[in-house]
Formats: C-alpha cells, structure tokens, sequence
C-alpha cells in the first residue's frame, strides 16, 4: 500500500492488487469482503454500497477510464467521537474498489483519526494475505478489532 496526494491536495492511500495475489475473482466478492470487516469492527458501522461504475455511466457527460470494468464504493463509518460539527466534514469514510483487466484498485481518503486508517489498512491488506491462505481454507470475513 502506498500513499499519495491525489491533486495535489488530498492524502489517498492505494493499493494494486493482481488477480494472483488474492482469493477473491471480482469486485462483488471484494465488496463482500469488505462489508464483512466493516460490520464485525466494533466501531465501524456499514452505510452503503455505491456503483460509482453504473452512476457515471447512466450520465450523459459521464466518463470512465477504459482500463475500470467496475467501480464501488463501500461507504461506513467509525463514529468513535464527535468533538465538534465540522469533524462531519470528513465522514462517513468509503473505500474505493476498481475492477480492471489485471486486477484491483483499492483506494482510501486519509482518515484524521489513526485508528480508521490502520484499520483500512489493514483490511486491504488483507486481501493479499487471502491469496497466501487461499489453499488451506476458506477465508474469513469478520474480526473483532482492526
């Protein structure tokens, strides 16, 4: 996972996944996958699914990179404080997935708070880590903590 300034102004962390580094074949099993950890955090609490994909297209103006087959985003929140009204400035978060020829595209705005990042993190990791256990067994969608 890397992180970037996406236009020079917006702290994104990515990660490019190839179809051979993980268990999971498409963009539904990866949003499941994703739901699953989200719903089973203690703090985060699951929102919605958005077709980012099927919106731009629907428009008439709308644009899509010809190398994205699909495009989600999983939208939740970690509602473990509210200090102030502008903090909702930057919530609910989403993790952005990118189906392509070659593989996965995850993506994530920078959270201000260290716990959501590391747990974004870590789920994404995960789904390369999926690969490496893919032969033993069936892989587990939930975990207590992040």
């Amino acid at each position: 996972m890397k992180q970037t300034l996406l236009q020079e102004k917006y702290p994104v962390f990515v990660m490019e996944l190839g179809r051979d580094e993980t268990a999971l074949t498409d963009i539904d099993a990866i949003c499941g996958y994703f739901r699953g950890r989200i719903e089973s955090h203690r703090c985060a609490r699951f929102i919605a699914e958005f077709d980012h994909y099927a919106h731009t297209c629907s428009l008439p103006e709308g644009q899509v990179d010809e190398a994205i087959r699909a495009a989600r985003n999983i939208v939740f929140c970690f509602g473990i404080a509210l200090p102030s009204a502008q903090v909702l400035a930057v919530r609910p978060r989403s993790i952005g997935i990118a189906e392509t020829a070659t593989g996965f595209i995850i993506s994530f705005l920078e959270a201000p708070m260290p716990i959501a990042n590391a747990a974004m993190e870590d789920w994404a990791e995960g789904l390369r880590r999926r690969a490496d256990s893919a032969a033993r067994a069936a892989p587990s969608t939930g975990d207590a903590e992040a």
